[in-house]
């Protein structure tokens, strides 16, 4: 079972990481971050987006108990939340500051209690403890960030140390 400092942690992180890789991807041409690199999302941008509709989605569940109406629409896997760079850097510090917002209210009882939601990937309705889907939460922004790590490396850039031990 995690607590809500790992949970406060994993916020900072996530927000840690996601400033040096958007750093990073100002150095592109928009061409270069929307180019298929081969990965499962094809690009930076699409990977990049794939993670801001993935914590889009697990917020709105955990805050609203379903996908946020607003600000964060709902949309299914796959979908380009913003065409733009401009406006997916602008939507992933939002976000990021929601995350950071949202871990502050964590309690032990609330990550220990079964959570229940609608799953659109399964179509089913699912249910797992809470503690178990932060982690999942957190896990899959880990994920998708080494791949755009990949994807950069691809274009000679070094994002610099990406180690939790690491975060300043």
């Amino acid at each position: 079972m995690i607590t809500p400092d790992y949970a406060r942690t994993m916020a900072r992180y996530n927000r840690w990481m996601n400033d040096k890789l958007y750093a990073c991807g100002d150095r592109l041409s928009d061409a270069q971050r929307k180019s298929d690199c081969g990965a499962f999302f094809k690009s930076l941008h699409g990977t990049l987006n794939h993670l801001l509709w993935g914590d889009t989605m697990w917020l709105g569940r955990f805050v609203h108990g379903t996908p946020l109406e607003k600000p964060y629409p709902k949309a299914p896997l796959g979908a380009m939340l913003h065409e733009e760079w401009p406006e997916l850097k602008a939507a992933r510090a939002s976000l990021d500051e929601d995350i950071a917002a949202w871990a502050e209210t964590l309690s032990m009882e609330w990550l220990a209690a079964d959570f229940g939601w609608y799953s659109g990937l399964t179509k089913t309705t699912r249910s797992k403890p809470a503690w178990l889907l932060v982690t999942h939460f957190f896990n899959h922004q880990t994920h998708h960030r080494g791949q755009a790590t990949t994807i950069l490396s691809q274009f000679g850039i070094d994002p610099g140390e990406t180690d939790l031990a690491f975060m300043s």
